[in-house]
C-alpha cells in the first residue's frame, strides 16, 4: 500500500506499522471520523490460502463481537481489491514482549496487576465462547496509561463451533501451549487458563518455564516434565503469586482454576493485601538479615 491510499474509499495510508507472515498493518486515517487507527491487510500473495483466509475472517469474527476496554477493538471489516482488511483500534503503546526486552521483568505488584486486567479480557471472550488460544506477551499491549490490551484473535476458537480440521489442531506458540493441545485435544477455557499462568510465570521471572532445542522438545516437556516452581528461578516469589502460577498451570486441565474468573479473584486476594509483594526471603536471608529486592 502507498502513502496517502485511500482504503475503500475511506481510509487514508499514513505509514506501515509492521509486517507479519500474512499480512501488512499501517496507520491508516478514518476521513470520515478524522480518527487515527490501525489497518491490517491481507497480503496479496497469501489470498490463495483458504486456511490463512479463514483465520483471518475468525479473528474478524471474534473481535468485532467483544467490546471490551481490555481487548483490542476492531472498528470495520471489509475487502479492497479483493484483499480482506480490518480497521483496529489504533493502540499506542508496547507488547509486555517488548517491555520484558527491555526490562528483563516486571515487580510483583506491577505483574499482577497486568494479569487482573489481562483476566478481565479473557474472561469476557470466554462468556463469549470465544478461547483465545494464543495468549503470550507478544499478544498483550501495555498502554501508557497502564491499561492492558489483548490481541491477535487470528486463532481463536469457538466453544459453539464443531468444526476443527487436523491442520487447524496444533496451532498457538508451543512456550505457551497447554499440554493437552500439544496433544492434538481440542483447547478449552482451561486452555487458556495455563496459557495465562506461563505468561504471569515470564512476566515475573523474565523466563518461560520449559526451553529446548525446537518445538517439539518443548511442547514434550509442558507434557511430560513437572512443572517448575518459579521460586526456582526467583526465589523471592511471594509464596501466593507461586500459588496462583502452579493452580494454572497443572498438567491436568480439571486440576487448574474452574474459570478464569476465579484466578481472577485470586489475584485480587493478592491485590488488595499489600504484604503479598513482600519478597520471600531465605533462610539465610531471614537468619543474618539479609535483605532481598523484587
Amino acid at each position: 500500500m502507498r502513502e496517502l491510499e485511500l482504503i475503500d474509499e475511506r481510509y487514508r495510508i499514513i505509514s506501515e506499522l509492521g509486517e507479519g507472515g500474512f499480512s501488512n498493518v499501517y496507520q491508516a486515517e478514518d476521513i470520515i471520523t478524522r480518527k487515527l487507527l490501525a489497518l491490517k491487510i491481507i497480503k496479496e500473495e497469501v489470498l490463495k490460502n483458504d486456511l490463512t483466509l479463514a483465520r483471518f475472517e475468525r479473528e474478524a469474527r471474534a473481535c468485532a463481537s467483544l467490546n471490551h476496554p481490555n481487548i483490542v477493538r476492531v472498528i470495520n471489516v471489509g475487502t479492497h481489491n479483493h484483499r480482506p482488511y480490518m480497521a483496529n483500534e489504533l493502540i499506542k503503546g508496547r507488547t509486555l514482549k517488548d517491555e520484558l526486552d527491555i526490562r528483563g521483568k516486571f515487580s510483583f505488584k506491577e505483574a499482577s496487576d497486568i494479569m487482573f486486567q489481562l483476566c478481565e479480557a479473557v474472561s469476557f471472550a470466554h462468556s463469549h465462547l470465544v478461547v483465545h488460544r494464543d495468549i503470550k506477551p507478544n499478544n498483550v499491549y501495555l498502554t501508557p496509561d497502564g491499561t492492558i490490551k489483548l490481541g491477535d484473535f487470528g486463532i481463536a476458537y469457538f466453544e459453539n463451533s464443531r468444526r476443527v480440521t487436523k491442520s487447524e489442531v496444533i496451532v498457538g506458540s508451543v512456550h505457551y501451549m497447554a499440554p493437552e493441545v500439544s496433544q492434538g485435544k481440542t483447547p478449552t477455557f482451561q486452555s487458556d487458563i495455563y496459557s495465562l499462568g506461563i505468561t504471569f510465570f515470564e512476566l515475573i521471572t523474565g523466563k518461560v518455564p520449559y526451553d529446548g532445542a525446537n518445538p517439539i522438545a518443548v511442547a514434550m516437556m509442558h507434557i511430560k516434565e513437572k512443572f517448575p516452581s518459579p521460586r526456582k528461578v526467583l526465589p523471592t516469589i511471594p509464596k501466593a503469586i507461586d500459588k496462583i502460577i502452579m493452580t494454572a498451570c497443572r498438567k491436568n486441565p480439571l486440576d487448574r482454576y474452574r474459570s478464569v474468573s476465579e484466578m481472577q479473584k485470586a489475584l485480587r486476594q493478592v491485590l488488595d493485601n499489600p504484604k503479598s509483594f513482600s519478597p520471600r526471603q531465605s533462610f539465610f536471608a531471614k537468619f543474618f538479615g539479609f535483605k532481598t529486592d523484587d
